[in-house]
């Protein structure tokens, strides 16, 4: 018997591992499977067309523009060496990052059986240390990266800083995966093979809580009116807010030397607009900063944050029905042993869906877009401002297809260019 099965609470009873439990979970799954059909797959139909809706005007011709004319063959050529080589990177590292979780996956029962912390605990262990085995896979392709931006001047990040950056995030990971196995392994051990339908709601709950308190967690940023030479731009952002039906947003600038960008975060009252130092130090005019800042009003506007959260649900349960079919072999979620083999169905169902992630991520980046425009009424600073950003990030304004398709969550440039002349020639005079 394992270290974790001696440390149950005498009287608690752990659940049957083996036959039998595959046997169990074969009864449970098969109701499962009808409910699903029979009610669960024409509601989560209903959800995803409800969160699909846009305001943006259907037959928009966003197509047929001519990048070599607004770029030029010579930017056209640099943008795609630079972005190939992202490209690759980010593909070694997801394809490093997946053979190592399945590797894991294989290996983690051994690891559990060396853990005296009873079940719940030895399982969140275990996700604490699958967790660090992806930060430490990763970490050398986003050094990489880093050293690519800065050989061209697109970003003055430095390596430490970079590093130390993601083990912050890894420090959040691990309370998240903990919480989550918590949470997760407890219904499971509850609710058996229904845990997931329980699951979801809860993770999606608190996710909304972490965004609800994101804007706060931002180190180190400082209130868009006192930061120098912004004072006319934050009396321009709080006249956008209130046009697009906003006007409690919070406008801020964060201290950083990334790339030019900008975000909005939080939601309700902790909705703020956040914008980059290195987006506001002169590179663009104040009117194409206003288009930026109404974008991101766009956002919140258009509630993009709660229907992302909408989209994770949607995302959630059927991912939460597959581990729980894929783990039944080792007891399910309610054993450690099958965290490992949870956390690897995880990911690589996070990377099978990149691309329909992306095409809801576009849709939405082309519904900030259309609320811009109509804010602003200004399509000339918005095809400035779209050029000006896009040579600034040395960005393929209109890359390959499959690029397109696999790593693309906006629109390409081209497209964007082609929204602001529709919406001038939908509005003539502007």
């Amino acid at each position: 018997m394992s270290a974790a099965a001696d440390a149950a609470p005498e009287g608690a009873s752990l659940p049957a591992s083996g036959p039998d439990a595959a046997r169990a979970s074969a009864r449970v799954s098969r109701p499962l499977v009808a409910l699903a059909l029979a009610a669960g797959v024409p509601l989560w139909l209903l959800a995803a067309r409800a969160l699909w809706r846009t305001s943006v005007p259907g037959g928009l011709r966003l197509s047929g523009l001519d990048a070599h004319a607004d770029f030029g063959p010579r930017y056209l050529a640099r943008s795609a060496s630079f972005e190939r080589f992202l490209a690759i990177d980010q593909l070694l590292a997801l394809v490093a990052l997946v053979v190592v979780l399945v590797l894991y996956a294989r290996r983690g029962e051994r690891l559990m059986r060396e853990s005296a912390a009873g079940p719940i605990g030895t399982g969140m262990m275990l996700g604490m240390l699958g967790i660090g085995l992806t930060w430490l896979v990763t970490v050398p392709f986003d050094v990489a990266a880093v050293w690519w931006e800065r050989r061209h001047g697109i970003s003055r990040e430095g390596y430490v800083t970079a590093i130390l950056g993601g083990y912050l995030g890894l420090a959040f990971a691990f309370l998240a995966i903990s919480l989550a196995l918590l949470i997760a392994m407890f219904l499971a051990r509850t609710l058996r093979g229904w845990w997931w339908l329980a699951a979801a709601p809860v993770f999606v709950g608190l996710v909304l809580a972490q965004t609800f308190v994101s804007p706060y967690l931002l180190a180190d940023t400082v209130s868009l009116s006192n930061y120098p030479g912004t004072r006319a731009l934050a009396a321009d952002a709080r006249a956008l807010a209130r046009r697009e039906g906003v006007p409690g947003t919070r406008f801020a600038v964060e201290k950083v030397d990334t790339p030019p960008n900008a975000g909005a975060l939080g939601f309700g009252a902790s909705a703020h607009v956040v914008l980059t130092q290195t987006l506001v130090r002169g590179r663009f005019t104040r009117r194409q900063l206003r288009v930026v800042v109404a974008h991101e009003l766009g956002h919140v506007s258009h509630d993009h944050i709660l229907k992302s959260a909408g989209w994770l649900a949607l995302f959630l349960v059927p991912v939460s029905g597959l581990i729980v079919l894929v783990t039944r072999r080792c007891g399910g979620l309610a054993r450690p042993e099958a965290v490992p083999l949870a956390l690897c169905v995880l990911v690589i169902a996070g990377v099978v869906a990149t691309p329909l992630r992306n095409v809801v991520s576009r849709r939405v980046e082309a519904e900030a877009d259309w609320a811009a425009l109509q804010a602003t009424h200004d399509p000339a600073a918005a095809r400035a401002m779209l050029r000006r950003l896009t040579t600034t990030h040395l960005a393929e304004p209109d890359p390959p297809a499959l690029l397109y398709v696999l790593g693309e969550d906006h629109p390409t440039a081209m497209q964007r260019i082609a929204m602001a002349q529709a919406w001038a020639t939908r509005h003539p005079g502007h």
